[in-house]
């Protein structure tokens, strides 16, 4: 291995390190705990060297994002191939939307609250979000019907992403939760 090589190995050893460490601070904390100071004091590395990786909090908030978007594609992807028919696919997906929103609150901040710097629905959109969108929509263009799939997507998305930020705040019962599911897939997963 060349010198070049083990330099870039352990460049991006720090990143995820980076990375790791602000999601954890965030999930344990709030976003409002991360700054560069505490970040570089719990990785035992200076902030210059937090400032070679990332512009600031925001650049970390993105980083910290698209893996959210990687991971939220994948609890997707896996709860919809275990399920047999449109609305069970339509029911598991909702599931695990709102089963990650409610285990990395931090994380579904960043991907959906922050502003991480990322360009969403735009060509330069970057691909972990872009695929976390097509999870989404894989499903859901089997109930689409007549409405563009892209279109009906992004309304079942805004559903979901309701209920979650608000169940979050307190605003709705968790009691009601999967009612409220059954209701949202029985009225727009109706194909």
């Amino acid at each position: 291995m060349s010198v070049q090589e083990r330099k870039e190995r352990e460049r991006a050893s720090r990143e995820r390190l980076i990375v790791a460490t602000a999601r954890e601070l965030a999930e344990q904390q709030g976003w409002d705990a991360v700054t560069t100071r505490r970040l570089a004091e719990r990785i035992e590395y200076s902030q210059p060297v937090l400032y070679s990786h990332f512009r600031g909090k925001r650049e970390i908030i993105g980083a910290v994002a698209l893996q959210g978007a990687t991971e939220l594609a994948a609890a997707v992807r896996a709860a919809t191939s275990a399920a047999r028919g449109p609305r069970a696919r339509v029911t598991a997906l909702a599931r695990a939307y709102l089963d990650f929103a409610e285990r990395n609150p931090a994380v579904y901040d960043a991907i959906f609250q922050l502003d991480g710097g990322l360009p969403y629905a735009q060509e330069d959109t970057p691909e972990p979000l872009k695929d976390a969108f097509a999870a989404l929509m894989e499903t859901l263009a089997e109930v689409a019907g007549d409405v563009h799939p892209a279109l009906f997507t992004e309304t079942f998305w805004a559903a979901l992403h309701g209920l979650a930020s608000l169940t979050r705040a307190g605003r709705l019962p968790p009691a009601d939760a999967e009612q409220r599911l059954q209701l949202l897939v029985g009225r727009l997963a109706t194909t």
